[in-house]
C-alpha cells in the first residue's frame, strides 16, 4: 500500500473517531476520558497527515507510524471505551514506535540515498 492510500485511510478513521469521540461519547465518559480520546485522536491524524509528505520508498518509517497509531492511539481509544487503565500501559509502546519512525526518518534524511 502506497503512502498516499494508507494516509488517506488513516485519515478517514481518523476523523470517524474524532467525531465519535466529540458527539458519540461526550454523555457517556468523563470529561478527562474524553480528552484522552481527543490526544489519540490528535497523534493519529497527525500522523495520517505526516504520512502524505513521507517517500514512498520509507517503508520502515511507515510501519513504524502504522504501529504508533495502534499502539498509542488504539490503546487510548480502547481505554476510554472498554475503561480499563492496564492497557495504558501499551502506549508507550505506541510512543516509542512514533519517535522511532521520526528518529529513523531523520537519519535517512542525512545519510544520503538509500541503498539500492
Amino acid at each position: 500500500m502506497t503512502n498516499r492510500r494508507l494516509a488517506a485511510a488513516l485519515g478517514a478513521i481518523g476523523i470517524a473517531l474524532g467525531a465519535f469521540g466529540a458527539h458519540g461519547l461526550q454523555d457517556l465518559v468523563a470529561p478527562e476520558r474524553l480528552e484522552t480520546w481527543e490526544t489519540a485522536s490528535r497523534y493519529h491524524l497527525l500522523h495520517a497527515v505526516a504520512m502524505l509528505a513521507l517517500p514512498d520508498d520509507a517503508r520502515r518509517t511507515r510501519q513504524l507510524w502504522l504501529a504508533g497509531v495502534t499502539l498509542f492511539s488504539g490503546s487510548l481509544y480502547a481505554l476510554v471505551l472498554l475503561d480499563l487503565p492496564i492497557l495504558g500501559a501499551v502506549t508507550p509502546l505506541g510512543g516509542l514506535s512514533f519517535i522511532a519512525g521520526w528518529a529513523l526518518l531523520g537519519w535517512r534524511a542525512t545519510s544520503g540515498p538509500p541503498a539500492a
